[in-house]
């Protein structure tokens, strides 16, 4: 069935275009109906990051939530796996998070954790899809019954302490000089606090949000003014946050980019030799490095392969009994700690390694030489181009030449009609050649 508000994170627009004032308020009543299980006082927790439209959008989730009966507690600016965690422990039957992660100011979202803190199942999305599009009138609260509403304070402290007990007692980050960009956005308060409470010292950039400049020329999507001022300051390490700190990106001591695949090469191992892993291996999706997938093979692990998205990822792990994951992106999942990618938790277990270690970033977050990629579109107009006999027989030959050497990526976009091509392997001008031909086949039938 087609969803006409959900996305694949949630309810996501322009401010005041798509998503609108009172859009908000109708997902606020829909989500508070569907929720409202039983007669004890029902609450949810609403956090944000720091957009503009963030405002109007929290008032109107007020103003639903409170007219069918249900009391809210506002966080204020927080990241996204904090409102998972404190949604949970602060027993709520839901929570929200108002934002669009690494877009630009003009977007943003709602996102819906339940009672056990992990984001909403298709089904209940449905289910609030249904309310969201019925007349209300009949099920609003009566008079005595409307939720009341407050801002609560010393949550953030409660997520900073939560963080740094994922760590052992005694870790220090004493003598490291990180360099922490915070995308202007929702961890702009919390991060820069917890890394000084564990001894590092922190310069930080991306921590003077206006509503304007969230995810503006800063945080995990634009890694150049990390890295520049990694190597002026001469800091030890680099780390990008997004908009609402569920991804994140490091930069070594020489100003180097190190992406998803190699946090996870880490994290990965660390939590094998600690005896930390529930399962011989992680999760990521099809789109990691097959460099990555041969790392872990040499060192005893398996990589289980999703499509793209963190909540394929999330539910291969929690089906299957992993307990690490993420995308080449960023978002690294930790399931021991958190319910979603959690930027700050993944750099912390990256900062641990470096400080046992007493190596260059540089040496410890390069655990292997990623194989040349190759991605490419094509668009067409109708009809189901991968079906031709045609392409079929391009990829089929593709994957012939391709053999052991590397592996062919193709799969249509979710959201537009673009059929992506992507491959990889060890000689790069056999890889570019393959998907060329897959493109040229393509787009003799696409046009």
């Amino acid at each position: 069935m087609a969803r006409k508000y959900f996305g694949t994170d949630g309810v996501r627009g322009r401010a005041n275009a798509t998503l609108t004032a009172d859009l908000a308020l109708r997902v606020g009543m829909a989500a508070g109906l569907a929720f409202r299980r039983g007669e004890h006082r029902h609450r949810v927790v609403i956090g944000k990051d720091t957009r503009l439209s963030g405002y109007m959008i929290e008032n109107a989730l007020v103003a639903g939530f409170t007219s069918v009966g249900m009391d809210v507690m506002l966080l204020g600016p927080m990241p996204t796996p904090a409102v998972g965690l404190l949604t949970r422990s602060m027993r709520a039957d839901l929570g929200v998070m108002i934002s669009a992660s690494h877009n630009p100011f003009d977007d943003n979202g709602i996102k819906l954790f339940g009672p056990d803190g992990f984001k909403l199942s298709d089904q209940i999305e449905h289910e609030i899809e249904a309310l969201i599009d019925e007349n209300l009138t009949k099920k609003l609260a009566a008079p005595a019954d409307i939720g009341r509403a407050r801002r609560v304070e010393g949550e953030r402290a409660r997520y900073i302490e939560y963080a740094k007990r994922t760590l052992p007692r005694d870790q220090s980050f004493d003598g490291l000089r990180v360099v922490l960009d915070c995308a202007n956005g929702a961890a702009y308060r919390v991060a820069p606090e917890a890394l000084w409470e564990l001894g590092a010292d922190v310069v930080s950039i991306g921590v003077e949000p206006d509503g304007l400049n969230i995810n503006r020329d800063v945080g995990s999507t634009h890694p150049a003014a990390l890295s520049a001022k990694v190597r002026e300051v001469r800091a030890d390490i680099g780390i990008a946050l997004d908009g609402d700190a569920d991804r994140v990106i490091i930069v070594d001591e020489k100003g180097h980019v190190i992406d998803g695949d190699q946090i996870m090469a880490v994290i990965g191992k660390s939590f094998m030799d600690d005896g930390r892993l529930s399962r011989a291996g992680i999760v990521a999706t099809v789109m990691s490095n097959l460099g990555l997938e041969r790392y872990l093979q040499g060192v005893g692990l398996t990589l289980a392969r999703t499509s793209v998205g963190d909540r394929y990822v999330l539910e291969r792990m929690r089906s299957e009994g992993f307990n690490v994951g993420g995308e080449q992106s960023g978002h690294i999942i930790l399931s021991d700690y958190s319910t979603t990618g959690d930027g700050l938790l993944a750099a912390i277990q990256v900062l641990a390694v470096v400080a046992r270690l007493g190596r260059p970033v540089s040496e410890v977050c390069h655990r292997f030489d990623p194989l040349p990629q190759v991605l490419k579109n094509v668009r067409y107009s109708s009809g189901k181009p991968l079906e031709e006999d045609s392409v079929q027989t391009a990829i089929a030959d593709a994957e012939r030449r391709l053999a052991n050497h590397g592996r062919l990526l193709i799969r249509p976009s979710g959201t537009e009609p673009v059929i992506r091509v992507m491959g990889e392997g060890d000689d790069h001008e056999l890889v570019e050649g393959v998907v060329d031909d897959v493109i040229a086949a393509l787009r003799k039938v696409a046009a």
